[in-house]
């Protein structure tokens, strides 16, 4: 097993439109402001940039990213990773049962960045869990923005 080596899922279920939350979603640019783990994007591209994150862990990951599927009709967003992380990222907005949003998560990335290839096998549990906490910092700031949206629109 190669303990570099990672696969996330995570499912959020959302009060917000798919259309709204694939808007938010599609603006990579503007993560900064909702999600508070993603620290800086700068697009470098129409469809590239390069992404620094740092969650509850004193280091920073910075990736290179492409888009490599933007499918509003099918609710697709993908992007291509290389950097520290190379593998990628998917979200896929669907609409959730009983109303709403069903919002699928899904990564595949290998961790190139040294010190955390290192130490791959006995932090594991800990980078699982600073990635948790990412995504739990990404889901209430998601619920935030959207709900900031919505007053918008009143």
């Amino acid at each position: 097993m190669d303990w570099s080596h990672y696969r996330f899922r995570s499912t959020w279920h959302l009060a917000a439109a798919p259309d709204a939350v694939f808007r938010v979603l599609e603006r990579p640019d503007f993560y900064p402001k909702w999600w508070p783990q993603v620290r800086d994007v700068r697009p470098t591209g129409e469809t590239t940039g390069v992404l620094r994150f740092r969650s509850l862990l004193p280091y920073d990951l910075v990736v290179d990213a492409r888009s490599t599927r933007h499918d509003p009709r099918d609710g697709v967003l993908e992007v291509a990773l290389d950097g520290d992380l190379e593998g990628w990222v998917r979200w896929t907005v669907r609409p959730g049962d009983g109303g709403g949003t069903r919002l699928l998560f899904e990564q595949e990335v290998v961790v190139r960045k040294t010190l955390m290839r290192v130490l791959a096998l006995p932090c594991r549990p800990l980078f699982r869990a600073n990635h948790a906490l990412m995504m739990r910092g990404g889901r209430l700031g998601l619920l935030a923005r959207l709900a900031a949206d919505a007053g918008h629109l009143v």
